[in-house]
């Protein structure tokens, strides 16, 4: 090769390498990771998010409660955030038969009664929920701000969770007003308490115990939280209606009403002085916390044992 062919070719030589360095590095050649080209990329679909680990507190979404619902399937009132439970329509036995030796003559006769369905509170409206309505300017406050062996319970943060007492039934109606609700009928307050099957407790037909309920003096002596009591749910998940406090319902009261009651949706007597109370109470025996069981006192009377919850019609709140 003539001489002065040297500096030329030595160029291009230098050129033809330093291309191959730079396809070799971007991958275009064997040394390279070949990047294909006739494959398409796969599609990428968008799946649901995962459920939270921790659980999601379901804030009340509507004033009206459903008009149909799973038995014992929660909702939450708006007021106050209430969780009520739902119970069906239809029919169960409300009573006692003469096989109860605690049965008293008012329980009798055991009889059938149908009822639309309904929402009830799932637990005793609380110190807390109530002070919500007396600051509203829609409630009297508590009689007391004690209780039986507390001089500091209503309006005591600690006790905020607590079955609000010393409120008579008038009061009790206008909380439950108030909250878009109204107090459970008597036959609405026992289905809720003890299902369809006749059942004497709301846990079944074995006698009470300390772990289902709060009831007598050697349990706790006093009121408990409420819903502190699982074990003792009724069959639609309502706790504490056997026990802690005694809870007012709507009906006045006749104690020979069942008798003469009618077999749809009763309400009680039209007239009479007096009102029913349901569940027992934390004092109470055990044949006080039965289900069947009736207590009766005037409209005005309250005392450290006596509280409430409320009710609402399926769909229509306060009916």
């Amino acid at each position: 090769m003539p001489a002065w062919l040297w500096p030329a070719v030595g160029g291009a030589a230098v050129v033809l390498v330093i291309v191959g360095i730079i396809i070799a590095t971007l991958g275009g050649g064997k040394g390279g990771k070949e990047t294909p080209t006739d494959t398409p990329r796969p599609t990428v679909t968008l799946t649901e998010a995962p459920e939270p680990m921790m659980p999601v507190t379901k804030e009340p979404s509507a004033a009206v409660p459903p008009a149909v619902a799973d038995a014992g399937e929660p909702w939450t009132r708006f007021a106050d955030a209430m969780v009520m439970v739902y119970v069906p329509a239809g029919e169960f036995l409300m009573g006692s038969t003469d096989a109860d030796s605690y049965a008293n003559d008012d329980e009798k006769p055991q009889h059938t009664v149908y009822l639309d369905a309904f929402w009830i509170d799932k637990t005793e409206v609380t110190n807390a929920q109530f002070r919500e309505c007396v600051e509203a300017g829609a409630c009297q406050a508590p009689a007391s701000n004690g209780s039986s062996s507390r001089d500091s319970y209503y309006g005591d943060s600690s006790f905020d969770n607590y079955p609000v007492i010393y409120v008579n039934w008038n009061q009790a109606k206008a909380y439950c007003e108030w909250a878009g609700g109204r107090l459970p009928t008597e036959a609405e307050w026992e289905k809720a308490a003890r299902g369809t099957d006749g059942r004497k407790c709301p846990w079944g037909n074995q006698d009470p115990d300390c772990d289902r309920a709060n009831y007598g003096s050697d349990c706790v002596g006093e009121t408990s939280q409420v819903g502190n009591y699982p074990s003792g749910a009724s069959p639609y998940g309502a706790l504490d209606m056997a026990g802690n406090v005694w809870e007012w319902v709507a009906d006045s009261y006749g104690d020979g009403y069942y008798a003469i009651s009618p077999s749809n949706n009763p309400k009680g007597p039209d007239s009479g002085g007096f009102k029913v109370l349901r569940g027992g109470s934390w004092v109470s025996s055990p044949d006080d916390v039965r289900a069947a069981h009736r207590d009766v006192y005037a409209p005005d009377d309250l005392y450290h044992d006596i509280g409430f919850r409320c009710s609402a019609g399926a769909g229509s709140p306060g009916e």
